[in-house]
């Protein structure tokens, strides 16, 4: 069984920062790409940001520029920084991760940005 645990999330004011942390129950030798997705109020589920073995990043249009992708320490973790936070960012995040035998979710974590 492979479990992503978020951690991170919170409330937070317009144009401020926050840090998400997602831990993977597996080593990071069986991930191949490591990401997060976001759930925001009337959209569908839509990529935020990926990571491949390898370092190779992919960004969704609305985060480029004010969101980084980073492997964190340990390496069966990863890290999103998210800067300049809008209102519209406002969701549930979700960790990624998709390894040889299939692809998994974590739970979610809520962020709510404040105007």
């Amino acid at each position: 069984q492979v479990e992503l645990v978020e951690s991170g999330g919170g409330l937070v004011q317009d144009g401020g920062s926050l840090r998400l942390t997602c831990a993977a129950s597996v080593s990071s030798r069986q991930i191949s790409v490591f990401g997060w997705y976001r759930q925001t109020p009337g959209k569908q589920r839509e990529l935020v940001a990926t990571i491949r073995r390898g370092g190779q990043t992919d960004y969704g249009d609305s985060v480029k520029g004010r969101f980084s992708i980073s492997v964190g320490d340990p390496e069966n973790t990863v890290n999103l920084q998210m800067n300049s936070l809008k209102p519209e960012d406002t969701g549930v995040y979700y960790c990624n991760a998709h390894l040889v035998y299939g692809e998994y979710w974590g739970r979610g974590t809520q962020v709510t940005v404040s105007s």
